[in-house]
């Protein structure tokens, strides 16, 4: 399939906030504002959707969160969409969003991850739309450290410019940031040290294809359906897979992976991204052997503790880009090139 990259965000370009899954509860919406504040600054004009509502798991019925979905994606003024956070049932979106109309449309960036990988994931998938994980709006006012790369500079970046992201070799451990005492907090708390391992033994890592992927718990559900069809997207071409646990512990991990083994998803995998997680163990069964026990026969190299999960900081990955992954003893790095 061949990919179709939006064109690049300059100043004044419009970019809409919708929540397709959970809206953002009163408490927090001093944090929301702090973050359309920071895109603001960077010279885009915010708008922000009906579909925002926080008082349940969902910010609106599904058939209204899916149109204004799809309103964003086909409406030509908006340049980039990007949700709050994720949530939980984002997959009750996929029979109410016009799929064929937003392929047809110029293509939007859509932003996300979590919940929203269940949507980025089908929408590159069908319509060839390039899309962003990595990033949430109510995460864009952290500074981002060194070796990572902004969701914000990714989609103002020059279409067939590459861009390298290496692990900044520091995250968080545990706890979280409390946005309601203080909502503009720009620093995270990275106290933990580690880069990528290579979970299927031992030596160098060179490898290249297109990214694809998202969160385990979100988008498995939707595995040997029309929504997560890899091997139509590939063809023949080699994908570079990415996958992250956000909770679920390591049994309920392995049987999703082994799932979406089953129906494909893997099929075209020249290698394999594993988010750093903090999702628990189970007594017999930790999330490395997890992911090896399901993922061990397809027999290419996997890559753990990167940083395209929920464990802050954050490495945005563009579905449908192509990717080139180096990991050596001396460095690990990403290369991806909207080509």
């Amino acid at each position: 399939m061949t990919i179709r990259y939006p064109r690049p965000l300059r100043p004044g370009d419009r970019v809409a906030v919708t929540s397709p899954s959970s809206g953002v509860a009163e408490p927090l919406r001093a944090r929301l504002d702090v973050a359309v504040k920071e895109i603001e600054r960077r010279g885009y004009e915010v708008v922000v959707g009906r579909c925002m509502d926080g008082t349940t798991h969902i910010s609106a019925p599904a058939a209204e969160r899916a149109a204004e979905l799809t309103e964003m994606l086909t409406d030509p003024a908006v340049r980039a969409v990007i949700p709050p956070w994720g949530g939980e049932m984002a997959i009750d979106l996929m029979p109410h969003l016009d799929f064929e109309a937003i392929g047809r449309a110029e293509p939007t960036w859509l932003v996300g991850y979590s919940d929203m990988s269940t949507v980025l994931a089908p929408l590159t998938l069908l319509t060839g739309v390039a899309t962003v994980h990595g990033n949430n709006l109510m995460d864009t006012p952290y500074r981002v450290p060194e070796g990572l790369v902004s969701w914000l500079d990714i989609v103002a970046a020059p279409q067939g410019e590459p861009f390298t992201q290496t692990p900044p070799g520091r995250h968080r451990t545990g706890g979280w940031d409390d946005w309601t005492r203080d909502p503009g907090i720009g620093e995270f708390t990275l106290d933990g040290a580690g880069g990528w391992r290579r979970l299927d033994g031992e030596g160098d890592v060179e490898v290249e294809g297109r990214l694809i992927g998202g969160c385990i718990e979100t988008v498995a559900p939707l595995a040997g359906s029309r929504y997560l069809d890899t091997r139509r997207f590939a063809g023949d071409a080699p994908l570079l897979v990415y996958v992250e646990a956000c909770e679920d512990n390591a049994l309920v991990i392995a049987r999703h992976l082994h799932g979406m083994r089953l129906a494909g998803f893997f099929d075209r995998a020249a290698a394999v991204l594993v988010g750093r997680t903090r999702a628990p163990d189970a007594p017999t069964l930790t999330q490395d052997a997890a992911v090896l026990d399901a993922l061990g026969p397809l027999g290419v190299p996997t890559l753990a503790d990167v940083e395209c999960g929920h464990v802050a900081p954050y490495l945005p990955l563009v579905n449908g880009a192509r990717g080139r992954v180096v990991h050596t003893a001396a460095r690990s790095e990403i290369t991806q090139i909207l080509d």
